[in-house]
């Protein structure tokens, strides 16, 4: 099996591609409010600058919270710019990529082997009680 950091890089380079992703604390908390059975993946992304902000951890629990409780697989990544860099694109630069979900296509019939892993690999970690595993993004 692939690295997990491959498979999500892979993952999220597809939602990219067909316009599957949200970037940004509010923007993922909205649509997991609105629809949560339209998300399918979460990725938490916090770096040293941030890991004293007191705002941003409670939105990081209440958002695993809710991850837990709608059955959505979640992982921490622990390089956000490494994240931009996937995600984004030199006319747009996320100022808030602290959370990223993917979501399910509109009409369903999709099927992404890199998001399967994925799932499979946080349905292992949840059986050794890690509940919200990190991954490291691969370099170029």
């Amino acid at each position: 099996m692939q690295s997990p950091g491959k498979s999500l890089k892979e993952a999220l380079l597809c939602a990219q591609s067909e316009e599957r992703l949200t970037v940004g604390v509010y923007e993922s908390a909205k649509i997991m409010t609105e629809d949560p059975d339209s998300v399918s993946f979460c990725v938490l992304a916090m770096d040293e600058e941030f890991e004293c902000d007191i705002a941003l951890q409670i939105h990081f629990t209440l958002i695993q919270s809710f991850c837990f409780d709608n059955d959505i697989s979640i992982v921490r990544v622990s390089d956000m710019q490494r994240l931009v860099e996937i995600v984004g694109d030199k006319a747009e630069q996320f100022e808030d990529a602290h959370c990223v979900l993917i979501t399910n296509p509109a009409d369903g019939s999709w099927e992404d082997p890199a998001l399967e892993k994925l799932h499979l690999f946080c349905e292992e970690s949840r059986r050794l009680n890690d509940w919200v595993p990190e991954i490291s993004l691969p370099e170029r």
